[in-house]
């Protein structure tokens, strides 16, 4: 497991310094949120430089440029996960979708397909989002590839993690048994445990010239089961959960549950075995058998119970959106801080991400608000990726621009 925090850190600062042009800069004045261990910090100085942050609260500041922020409220970047960002630009129309292949395997890697260029992603940056989880659609089979996580800043080689978890869609099916498929995923990992333990005894006694390179779906499962990848399950029934922690309990598995509708009712054996989820916060209705106990309080049941909760935004498209999930869960039992964490602290955690949290060595993805980030009118004032400021208009702000604003264009242009 250190190998791959270690490997991942790399990476992940690989990729700052791309973005890492802007002068350093010291944000003054601030109430910081998400400061880490040292809770809510009151008219604090964030020293940023190179991309990440060098300082919190220096004795003295030296920097390029300062901004006051006049006691605003600073968080960290929020981080979006489980949607098609980047790889579908309209829906309706077919050859606009990357995220699906019918004969896709666990070795889909959908990054390749990445549109940093998409009109989406200025507007997720609205909302505070600064990283996003992408997962694929997949196929037929039960593993649907492998999810990825990019910044937003819309630059060029901004995937920041390839190939970064081991996506798996479980539950239940219109056709044939759930049994099947968690047998197949159960075998999946047996076969490659035994076969890994085989190689290795083999590979003892060879020559580096004459050991066998292990095929693309078996370096995968193989990475999974060294913990070096994360596996990330969707599943809602309490009765699959239960059997997801077995699965992590049996091969040490690194693994992240999504959808959980039902995990209220099995909150104690997932806080035990430190298995995080990824839930929609909205979701207060049945959709199915498999989801007949989930509701806007599920989020403050699961969190009570020591259960590390991250909150899901699925439309590639409304991100944005987001925030205000956030804000429901508080209205709905769950403090501000836990809040903040699902969308912040919580997933970089579960994912062993440089980012989510304002603490020296961190990346420097910081968002500056108007007020609570969880309420209505609230706003981004400003928002840092890898410490360089970017911009939040969106293609909905040029539209509206364009149909405003007096034109010697022709009225069809403008109105």
């Amino acid at each position: 497991m250190k190998l791959f925090k270690t490997s991942l850190l790399a990476l992940a600062l690989a990729s700052v310094s791309s973005m890492a042009n802007a002068d350093s800069l010291a944000i003054t004045n601030a109430t910081v949120y998400g400061a880490g261990e040292q809770g809510i910090l009151t008219q604090a100085t964030v020293v940023v430089d190179e991309g990440k942050i060098i300082a919190i609260n220096p004795e003295t500041v030296s920097a390029d440029s300062t901004l006051d922020a006049q006691g605003k409220i600073l968080t960290p970047g929020f981080i979006g996960s489980m949607n098609k960002l980047g790889l579908v630009e309209v829906g309706a129309v077919a050859k606009s979708r990357d995220a699906g292949e019918k004969k896709a395997d666990m070795t889909f890697d959908p990054s390749m397909a990445f549109n940093p260029r998409s009109a989406a992603i200025a507007y997720a940056r609205k909302g505070g989002i600064t990283s996003n989880l992408v997962v694929p659609s997949g196929g037929d089979a039960i593993f649907k590839g492998q999810a990825f996580v990019a910044n937003l800043s819309g630059e060029f080689g901004s995937v920041d993690y390839t190939q970064h978890a081991l996506y798996v869609e479980l539950g239940a099916k219109s056709k044939g048994s759930r049994a099947f498929d968690f047998q197949k995923l159960a075998n999946k990992l047996e076969d490659a445990q035994k076969a890994m333990a085989k190689a290795n005894k083999a590979n003892g006694k060879k020559k580096d010239a004459d050991k066998k390179e292990p095929k693309r779906a078996d370096k995968v499962i193989n990475q999974v089961l060294k913990g070096e990848k994360v596996l990330l399950v969707d599943a809602d029934r309490a009765t699959d959960l239960l059997a997801l922690i077995d699965l992590k309990k049996r091969f040490q598995l690194d693994l992240v549950i999504v959808g959980a509708a039902d995990a209220t009712l099995v909150a104690k054996e997932l806080a035990d075995a430190e298995v995080p989820v990824i839930i929609d916060a909205m979701r207060n209705l049945p959709g199915s058998f498999d989801s007949l106990h989930t509701s806007l309080e599920s989020a403050a049941k699961l969190a009570a119970a020591g259960v590390k909760i991250i909150f899901s935004a699925t439309s590639a498209h409304n991100l944005y959106q987001l925030r205000y999930d956030a804000g429901n869960a508080v209205a709905n039992g769950l403090s501000k801080e836990q809040a903040l964490a699902a969308v912040t602290t919580n997933v970089a955690d579960a994912f062993h991400l440089a980012t989510g949290s304002i603490e020296v060595g961190k990346r420097a993805d910081l968002v500056l608000w108007s007020a609570d980030p969880f309420e209505l009118s609230s706003k981004v004032e400003k928002l840092w990726i890898g410490g360089q400021q970017y911009g939040t208009d969106s293609r909905h702000d040029e539209l509206r621009k364009r149909y405003t604003t007096a034109s010697d264009m022709p009225r069809a242009y403008i109105k």
